[in-house]
């Protein structure tokens, strides 16, 4: 969804840019520009004296204000650590193979849903092709004793996607949280 996004607002940014400078160019070159054409000829002021009076000048803040907070956040977007779209296999006869990232995620995720005590598992991989790092977030139900599962994850989910994938390592990163639930109460 985010490539899609990113597409559209670079194809919208890059289309006023593109008629922002048409526009400038058309003046400067002389081209006939229609009357009601913001800037008739190079030496037009950009805001005249009357729309410098209409204009608020905490509208004139806050629109680019504005338009600075949505440019960082959409960076910052871009910044983030992408999930991983495959995982290059070596097949031993000097070939490679190509694995989803999301089929061994959903592998990794089910086989750590079966585990005793965990109620809902999540996987990311991140990193690269050859050498991809696993992401793992593990709610835990009230009984489950935090240590044990990680060995068990350790044991089982991680190991298993290591050797299914040909991998030397799988770094794996675990955040676990507790399913929250009522106290109950003594009677």
């Amino acid at each position: 969804m985010l490539r899609g996004v990113n597409r559209a607002l670079l194809g919208l940014a890059g289309l006023v840019l593109l008629c922002l400078g048409g526009a400038v160019l058309a003046v400067v070159i002389g081209l006939d520009v229609p009357s009601w054409w913001p800037w008739h000829d190079p030496d037009a002021v950009l805001l005249t004296d009357r729309t410098r009076e209409r204009v608020p000048w905490a509208a004139a803040v806050a629109v680019p204000a504005a338009l600075l907070v949505l440019a960082l956040i959409w960076l910052f977007a871009q910044v983030r650590r992408p999930r991983l779209a495959e995982v290059l296999l070596d097949t031993g006869d000097g070939d490679a193979a190509v694995l989803r990232g999301r089929a061994l995620e959903g592998a990794m995720a089910a086989e750590a849903e079966a585990l005793d005590g965990v109620s809902r598992a999540r996987v990311r991989l991140t990193g690269r092709r050859t050498a991809p790092a696993a992401h793992l977030a593990l709610l835990l139900e009230p009984y489950a004793a935090p240590r044990e599962t990680l060995a068990r994850l350790d044991g089982g989910a991680v190991r298993h996607a290591r050797e299914s994938a040909g991998l030397a390592a799988l770094p794996a990163e675990a955040r676990l949280r507790a399913v929250r639930h009522p106290g109950r109460r003594v009677t």
